[in-house]
């Protein structure tokens, strides 16, 4: 039986903060925007270069147990490995190469005003089809997005999770211990060496902590398993970081450590207040894909009117993110609803043709 979602709103709120972090350190990152915005709030600028950016292994975090969750609660005759990892591509790559193709659009209009790096180059055919295979980063090639990156990641990542349980055979027991053990070698090993950081391996201690947590969170009589391997997980991470100290790790073994507390349990919120937090949680991968060519507008605007006074950059930002936050929220109901609407069509039809 598919698991219920909770009503609690944890994991919106962790994915609208961590998403509002990203879309900053962009702002502080990108453009002659930002080096007015450095001039004008420097300490608020620098923090939001140099560790915005770790709200990615928030992400990372809450990917894992969500994935844990629907691999383990999805039936058996929905348990093959391919068609898993196609209907996990489709969901990713549908909404990512329409924001990828807004980009490019938005770029032919920004070029002219803006100098330097911000603006991607025209795409080569190599470049689509790298992106439309989520290779790019694996290839070495030019990105065409600020978070091109994350989405490869997210589907390596997915597809290993989806291996270990397929190697498990559907025991859960086995399929918690595969998570942990990779975990640990990520943690200890390839999360050390930035060779691998266009892979899978280098990302998945914070993806397999998160992972480890939902099971570890269930009330269950295997729970008990789980826990052991969590906390065994978390004292080596610890015990990585006391050898190697990374910020990001430590900041992705705290957010597993609160999912496992409070990831099954209720945090009730006004009635509206609570649909706001779902409807912007589900829009939060609308917005990693489509604030980049808000920027690259924003910016080239900025440039066009050369304002003298760079006391209004951290205005003219939040400007900027309150156009990220509502085209994001334009892009969620008119093309990830539309497209998964059009993904359950043939579901639903094929449902009625066998009753």
């Amino acid at each position: 039986m598919p698991l219920k979602r909770p009503n609690h709103h944890l994991i919106d709120v962790l994915k609208i903060v961590a998403a509002q972090c990203v879309v900053w350190h962009h702002l502080a990152r990108y453009g002659p925007l930002s080096d007015d915005l450095n001039q004008t709030a420097p300490e608020l600028s620098r923090w939001l270069f140099d560790y915005a950016n770790m709200a990615v292994q928030v992400f990372l975090v809450v990917a894992g147990y969500l994935a844990a969750r629907s691999l383990a609660n999805r039936p058996r005759a929905e348990a093959a490995l391919l068609p898993t990892l196609w209907r996990r591509y489709e969901r990713l790559i549908l909404p990512f190469l329409l924001a990828l193709v807004l980009t490019v659009l938005v770029s032919a209009i920004a070029r002219p005003y803006l100098d330097g790096d911000l603006v991607p180059g025209v795409p080569s055919m190599a470049q689509w089809l790298a992106h439309a295979s989520l290779l790019h980063s694996v290839l070495g090639l030019e990105s065409m997005s600020a978070g091109a990156w994350y989405v490869a990641i997210d589907f390596q990542l997915y597809a290993l999770l989806a291996l270990l349980f397929w190697l498990a055979r559907g025991r859960a027991w086995a399929s918690v211990l595969l998570v942990a053990a990779m975990a640990v070698a990520s943690l200890t090993w390839f999360n050390l060496d930035v060779d691998f950081d266009n892979w899978a391996l280098y990302f998945f201690g914070a993806y397999g902590m998160g992972a480890l947590s939902w099971w570890a969170g269930l009330r269950s009589n295997g729970s008990r398993f789980a826990r052991v391997l969590y906390a065994t997980t978390l004292l080596v991470g610890l015990a990585s970081l006391a050898l190697a100290f990374r910020e990001r790790i430590a900041l992705a073994l705290s957010v597993s450590s609160v999912l496992l507390a409070f990831g099954n349990r209720q945090l009730p919120l006004p009635r509206h207040l609570g649909q706001w937090v779902r409807r912007l949680g589900n829009s939060s991968y609308a917005l990693f894909l489509v604030h980049f060519s808000v920027l690259l507008l924003a910016n080239a605007l900025w440039s066009e009117l050369d304002l003298e006074d760079s006391d209004w950059a951290l205005f003219f930002a939040l400007a900027v993110w309150s156009l990220s936050l509502l085209a994001s929220l334009a892009f969620h109901a008119q093309v990830e609803q539309r497209i998964a609407r059009w993904r359950a069509a043939p579901v639903a039809g094929a449902g009625v043709t066998a009753k």
